[in-house]
């Protein structure tokens, strides 16, 4: 099989760099300066066991490989604000020996959130949920450091809907040959909500920095939490529990100093550390207030943090730059508003 990484930045970086080091066929899909870099220089994948260099085939778009084979397997790991515009150029590809991309190949969607997989369902016919456990940094074009070790990520992987088959086997066989565990799990919608909830503290992180051991962040990130959990059961929406999850991880992806330096921050902060203009905020907190609104709970902590996330996102605001104690501030408030309290 080969693989065409769709958005070769942090997690599609690592994932394909990982695989074109086992040996397997990779296309990396990138834009900009990445891709310049990427062509002229190569990948520079910054893990534990080094710094590698490979040199995978790269793509701006489909036009760049023509009809597409019948053996590819599309991985799509562009931030979820930019999987409509992905979906809609690699979905009508031409596939050889007739078809097209949604009608043939099978698209894994390793990302945040849950909202990219209902968008894909509604152009591809075989899509699967990939439940990303993988630390990973890109701030600078053509470099991508991926800290975790003895693995560099957990990616479990699943039929949506629901359910396992030849083809997840098949690939599962081929990650776990490069430094990846993938657990085939007929529920993996139940392990990417679980993921969801823990990712609520990216937009925080991305405001203020790493939580650290600031005791009131880390109150602020359970009120945030305990939102999102509210909003999960009120839907009626399982997942699996923070037990289940860390006896699934154990230490088995543990990030580990690169050059002395400990990974800075995730996949929010560095956009904002890239300036990109946009963040995924409106497809994590925003997921939860979506919930919150459907099914009238309240979760005006999560709406703060996803309306100041994209405010800094589009001001170019540089991450960690808002004081912890304006934030508890724009907290009580926002608590206060929804209460009547103020």
């Amino acid at each position: 099989m080969r693989y065409i990484i769709i958005g070769a930045g942090a997690v599609g970086g690592a994932v394909g760099g990982r695989l074109a080091q086992a040996g397997h066929e990779v296309v990396l899909v990138a834009r900009g300066g990445h891709l310049a870099a990427l062509r002229e220089n190569g990948l520079r994948l910054r893990v534990p066991d080094g710094d590698l260099v490979l040199r995978p085939a790269t793509a701006a778009g489909p036009a760049d490989l023509g009809p597409l084979r019948a053996d590819d397997v599309l991985v799509l790991a562009v931030k979820t604000q930019d999987a409509t515009a992905a979906l809609d150029t690699w979905g009508p590809a031409d596939v050889e020996g007739g078809g097209s991309a949604a009608e043939r190949l099978p698209l894994l969607c390793a990302q945040n959130g849950v909202e990219s997989r209902r968008q894909a369902l509604r152009r591809f016919r075989h899509v699967y949920g990939v439940c990303v456990w993988l630390p990973a940094t890109f701030v600078e074009p053509g470099v991508v450091s991926a800290p975790g070790a003895p693995l560099t990520g957990i990616l479990s992987l699943g039929r949506r809907p629901h359910g396992i088959d030849a083809t997840a086997r098949a690939i599962a066989a081929d990650f776990e040959r490069a430094r990846f565990e993938m657990p085939l799990v007929a529920d993996v919608a139940r392990w990417e909500y679980a993921k969801l909830l823990g990712n609520l503290v990216n937009a925080l992180e991305a405001l203020c920095g790493p939580l650290g051991g600031d005791d009131d962040v880390l109150e602020l990130f359970g009120r945030v939490r305990d939102e999102g959990r509210a909003a999960l059961d009120a839907a009626g929406i399982a997942y699996a529990s923070e037990e289940e999850q860390a006896a699934a991880r154990g230490r088995k992806v543990d990030p580990v100093p690169l050059d002395g330096r400990v990974r800075e921050g995730g996949s929010s902060w560095q956009s904002l550390s890239r300036a990109t203009g946009t963040i995924e905020a409106d497809y994590l907190n925003g997921e939860i207030a979506l919930l919150g609104r459907l099914h009238a709970v309240p979760t005006p902590l999560n709406e703060l943090l996803q309306h100041l996330a994209n405010r800094f996102a589009r001001e170019h605001r540089p991450p960690g730059s808002l004081p912890v104690a304006e934030l508890l501030r724009l907290a009580d408030e926002a608590v206060a508003a929804t209460t009547g309290t103020r």
